[in-house]
């Protein structure tokens, strides 16, 4: 079986480095990743079934598993959307197919994006969990440019067992993540 990158520089270089900085004892202190969750909202679902089926392909293209359809969880009049309607998609990634994921994500998809200067502090929730959201799906490699439709968003989220900004922050760095500086 082929070892994925960035999952071996996280085992051969990463945690040491980690374990040094943060002034850790034990090896299972150490921040790992725990999960990538790829998110895509879409509100023209309720009108247009279609849209789903459309989406589910290359969603699934893009991250090697299948997507699971999100249900309104209460009607709310001003978006006119009702309870249990469909809205959305997503797609929890863990181990390889996650480093895999984080992989491109830093060395094929960033350096694509349009004036791309670093991730942001601001991105970070307290319990450092990193929050990104990319405005078009078409810089995927595996995204068919003919046969999207519409450019539509998503959201990524890389979940890690940090128990601060700071420690998701020096996890990612390690990790190969370009921020602000």
């Amino acid at each position: 079986m082929t070892m994925n990158r960035l999952k071996d520089k996280y085992l051969k270089e990463v945690q040491a480095k980690l374990q040094q900085e943060l002034g850790l004892k034990n090896r299972l202190a150490i921040p790992r990743l725990d999960k990538i969750v790829i998110s895509i909202g879409l509100g023209e679902a309720k009108d247009n079934s279609g849209i789903l089926d459309k989406v589910k392909i290359y969603l699934a293209a893009l991250v090697g598993q299948q997507p699971v359809i999100t249900y309104a969880k209460k009607s709310v009049a001003t978006f006119k959307v009702s309870k249990g309607q469909p809205i959305g998609m997503m797609v929890t990634l863990r181990g390889d197919k996650m480093f895999a994921f984080l992989d491109k994500l830093i060395n094929i998809v960033l350096p694509k994006v349009r004036d791309f200067k670093g991730i942001s502090e601001k991105s970070f929730d307290t319990q450092g969990n990193l929050n990104i959201g990319l405005k078009e799906q078409i810089i995927f490699p595996e995204v068919d440019y003919k046969a999207i439709d519409k450019v539509r968003g998503l959201a990524v989220t890389i979940t890690s067992t940090a128990k601060n900004k700071e420690e998701g922050r020096k996890l990612l760095e390690a990790l190969g993540m370009p921020f602000r500086s």
